[in-house]
């Protein structure tokens, strides 16, 4: 047997050492992720306990999401923290829809989270947090977080950042202060579903920016600033949602004198920024023009409701810090002031690490699973673009029948025809094994004539 918990020490009812024992191993690495585990009968004997003790110990490690069991082989630490899916909608098995974050243990978000409270209720008490804090954050969470930016952002200072809770109201306010119902703002061909949902609230209208695998094309871009004459330019130029193109320096460049010559704005989308830290963002190049959004929410966890905005002056930072307030008042203060302790102890970097090298890890599983197919994707994207047969229109609704759910290309389009394709989101899944699984199921459906449709 390859793992004996030592209990003796700890304190409590026994079951819960068991449990606290393979917490403490994983954290220090004795236990490792996807290592089995020793049938309940072994550990029992192991330990000198009833069978009952390891069984009830067993369930709590599931139900922390610590331990995770697999039909006909046994018991197994988690690959990640994350807990059973309960309430996906039928018919959906497996969820590649959400592109959201994987959740690896070596973050340790629980413990962290825990850690991090602590610290927090040691240095000031919980409570405090509970009352209204200034919008866009304190002068000291501002300075702490232009701090940790620069090392991207060289021009990220406190007096031109404003703290907000994610980055959905960040763009719903940008497109507020920026244009007015009827106006243009130019996006890439494909975008973010987000922005396309707070221009149709707003009545502002979007034009899609033909791209190609490499992301926008300048001149086409430089043609629909002459030609419309926008308010706003929206791009996301690293790990693009969906397409995960990823623009060159050259292009970057390119960019940038565009939005300078054409005189409008550009509203920079870094939700992905920080798990490709080597491209550097186009507000670099003309941060007197550039509204730039960061968000935790791709690189740590979504619920954080944490992002940043850093404006081209003073005096747009006061202006949406205005627009802050009168649609949210401020972002979570518990939050806030958990993510700034992360950034201030180097804690929110090991977390981004770790939840890095598992987007790596996906990218490396698909690439071998879906070897032959036609599809877009980088090392640390937590999504990629899959190409779908043509001829087959319905290959996302057949997918679904078979119970697994991704997001086809029509949720990006702007206005333009949608092309044959899906974003496939990796991070979705709970584990690599599930993620194989619906890969699995992917290449099936590709492969495969759709069902019969049943005529009724």
């Amino acid at each position: 047997m390859d793992w004996t918990p030592t209990i003796s020490e700890l304190s409590g009812p026994r079951y819960q050492r068991i449990v606290e024992a393979m917490e403490a191993d994983i954290a220090a690495g004795r236990l490792v992720r996807g290592q089995q585990l020793p049938t309940q009968r072994a550990l029992a004997k192991a330990l000198d306990v009833d069978l009952t003790t390891v069984t009830r110990a067993y369930t709590e490690a599931r139900r922390r999401g610590i331990m995770e069991a697999r039909v006909g082989q046994g018991s197994f630490v988690s690959e990640t923290s994350a807990r059973r899916a309960v309430d996906l909608p039928h018919p959906v098995a497996i969820d590649l829809s959400m592109n959201v974050p994987p959740h690896p243990l070596e973050a340790q978000l629980d413990e962290r989270i825990i850690a991090g409270m602590e610290a927090l209720r040691a240095q000031s008490g919980l409570t405090a947090f509970l009352n209204y804090q200034p919008p866009g954050g304190s002068a000291h969470e501002r300075e702490v977080a232009a701090r940790w930016m620069r090392a991207r952002v060289p021009h990220a200072h406190a007096d031109r950042l404003v703290i907000f809770p994610g980055a959905q109201t960040i763009i719903f306010s940008l497109l507020a202060h920026l244009a007015k119902p009827g106006d243009i703002v130019l996006t890439e061909a494909l975008t973010f579903p987000g922005i396309k949902a707070a221009a149709a609230r707003l009545g502002i209208k979007l034009v899609g920016v033909a791209m190609d695998d490499g992301g926008i094309l300048p001149d086409a871009l430089a043609k629909a600033c002459r030609t419309h004459r926008p308010k706003a330019v929206y791009l996301i130029p690293t790990l693009h949602n969906p397409t995960t193109a990823t623009l060159s320096p050259e292009r970057r460049s390119a960019i940038a004198k565009i939005i300078r010559e054409a005189g409008t704005i550009l509203i920079e989308d870094d939700a992905y920024g920080l798990l490709d830290r080597s491209a550097s963002p186009i507000s670099n190049l003309i941060p007197e023009r550039t509204y730039l959004a960061s968000t935790l929410s791709k690189c740590i966890a979504p619920a954080l409701r944490v992002a940043y905005l850093v404006t081209p002056d003073d005096a747009a930072q006061q202006e949406m810090r205005a627009h802050l307030q009168a649609i949210v008042q401020m972002p979570a203060p518990l939050m806030v002031a958990l993510v700034t302790h992360w950034i201030e102890t180097g804690v929110a970097d090991r977390i981004i690490t770790a939840i890095r090298n598992e987007a790596v890890g996906r990218q490396q599983l698909a690439q071998r699973a879906l070897k032959g197919f036609q599809f877009l994707a980088r090392p640390a994207a937590h999504h990629l673009w899959m190409r779908l047969p043509e001829g087959r229109p319905d290959v996302a609704a057949h997918l679904l029948r078979n119970g697994l759910a991704v997001v086809a290309a029509d949720a990006f389009t702007v206005d333009a025809t949608a092309p044959h394709a899906a974003r496939v989101s990796l991070g979705a899944a709970r584990n690599r094994s599930e993620l194989a699984e619906a890969l699995r199921i992917l290449v099936g459906a590709l492969q495969k004539p759709t069902d019969t449709r049943q005529i009724v």
